[in-house]
Parts: structure tokens; sequence; C-alpha cells
């Protein structure tokens, strides 16, 4: 099954599949392998990540604005929600598996690929269930159209890992913690109790995520002897378009490593 010899061989491999099990297998593969200690990180030969990862011909993709929204009240909306997160998930199996590629020779300690391996695996792991859920709904993903907002903000950081994690899991994976309490209550209050308990794991896991994210974020501040806060609003400036919003999950937050100090500023809560 295995076909690559190293880490970043196989970050490349899963990412590069535009087959949705194919993705799934190899980022399950290359986890398991890792884990048991039966790759090295890199090759002689010289790995890069693609620009684009591969993936399916559908679903069409709109700008954010144009993309249809939905109420949770009916089938379809519920059906829109569990698809929408379809799509962040795929998205966030790709941005780990990139920051595995894409940074491999920037001198990092093994245990910083441990912690994205592992990040990639839970996220394989939730499109999984997603996926799965939508199917008991007569659905898939690619039935709806999708934004490609995600890997826009990834392409805006491709030579910085500073940078890289300032904005995907400091901004991105962030707001997941503001708004996802607030929809595992509505789905519960509509009666869809198995998609609730999907979000639950989701929002546990994704609490971790944002910690892998803001430990080595800041320890990357502290090896070029920058301060934290000022220089994640810095990078969050320069690199992504889009607004920090309230309301803000400040416990959960701040249980990851991200404190007020970095992303009120830049709110309206700021001003």
């Amino acid at each position: 099954m295995r076909e690559f010899t190293c880490l970043a061989g196989g970050a490349v491999k899963a990412l590069e599949a535009p087959a949705l099990g194919d993705k799934i297998l190899f980022t399950q593969t290359m986890a398991k392998a890792w884990f048991s200690r039966q790759l090295s990180l890199t090759s002689s030969k010289s790995i890069k990540p693609p620009n684009r990862p591969g993936r399916p011909k559908r679903p069409i993709l709109l700008p954010p604005d144009q993309v249809p929204k939905r109420t949770l009240n009916s089938k379809a909306g519920r059906i829109a929600l569990l698809h929408s997160i379809a799509h962040i998930e795929l998205n966030a199996i790709d941005l780990a598996l990139d920051i595995i590629a894409r940074f491999t020779y920037t001198k990092m300690p093994r245990s910083f690929f441990d912690d994205w391996v592992m990040v990639a695996n839970e996220e394989a792991k939730h499109f999984a269930l997603v996926q799965n859920r939508l199917a008991e709904f007569g659905a898939t993903y690619g039935d709806l159209p999708a934004h490609d907002g995600l890997w826009e903000a990834a392409q805006q950081t491709t030579i910085s890992l500073t940078a890289r994690l300032a904005v995907v899991p400091l901004v991105l994976e962030a707001r997941g913690l503001d708004v996802t309490p607030s929809l595992i209550l509505k789905l519960e209050q509509f009666g869809d109790k198995q998609s609730a308990d999907i979000f639950r794991i989701i929002y546990e896991d994704e609490k971790g995520h944002v910690a892998v994210g803001a430990k080595w974020f800041r320890y990357l501040c502290y090896r070029e002897k920058l301060d934290p806060a000022a220089t994640f609003q810095k990078l969050v400036r320069e690199n992504f378009r889009g607004k920090i919003r309230p309301p803000f999950n400040e416990k959960a937050r701040s249980a990851s490593g991200i404190t007020p100090g970095f992303y009120r500023s830049l709110s309206p809560l700021g001003n």
C-alpha cells in the first residue's frame, strides 16, 4: 500500500490525490507509517508540494458571497451545513499536509511533524465522519457548490511558516472554536443529535489543532526574538484579506494558547 519512503513524499502523494478515498487512505497510511517510525523525514530527492491539491471535479467552486445560505430547520439546510463542513475539513487535510511538505526544510524539531501528522490524520477522520453523515441524508460531498477561500488564504503564506501558522490555525481554525458550540446547540434543538455528536468530536479535536498552531507559532517567535502577539497582528494584516469578527469563544481560545491580546485589536472590539 505504501509507495513513499519519507514523510514529505507521503504528504505530497496525499496532497496530489484527486480521489477523496485515496486522499484519506494515503493520509492515514502516512500517519501510521510515521508514528511507527517507518519513514524518514525527507529523502535525497527534492520534494515539493503542488500549487493546488488534487481534488475531484465537483463541487463547483464559487466566490464566497455566491454560495447559497440555508437555515438549519430543514433537511436541505442541514445537508448544506454538513456539505460546507465537509469542504472545510477537506481543505484542512490539505492544509496540514501542505505544512508538512512545504516546510520540511525549516529545521523544526521532529515533534513539530508529529503534531502536524496528527492534525492531518484527525482532519481525515472528520471528513469521513461528515461524509458518512451526508450519505445518511442521501447526499454526498460535491452535490452543492463551495468556495475556494481557505486554499487562497494558504497561498498567501507559501514562503513563511510563521505567517502560515498565524493565518491557518490561529485565524481560520480558531474561528471554528467560536461558531461550533452554537451550531451544536441548534442541531440538537432541531433533533439532529447524530450531526451534533459529529460536530462535538470536531470541536474537541480542533481545540488541539489550534493549540498546536499556537505552540509552534510561539516557538518560532521566541526563536527569532519576536513578540508573539505583535507578530501575529502584523502577519494577519499582511497576509489575511478577511476580517476577524466577534463573538469570540475566549475561554476555548485562551485554553488553546490564543489570548485576547492576540486578536481583539484586529476586530471591531479593538476600535
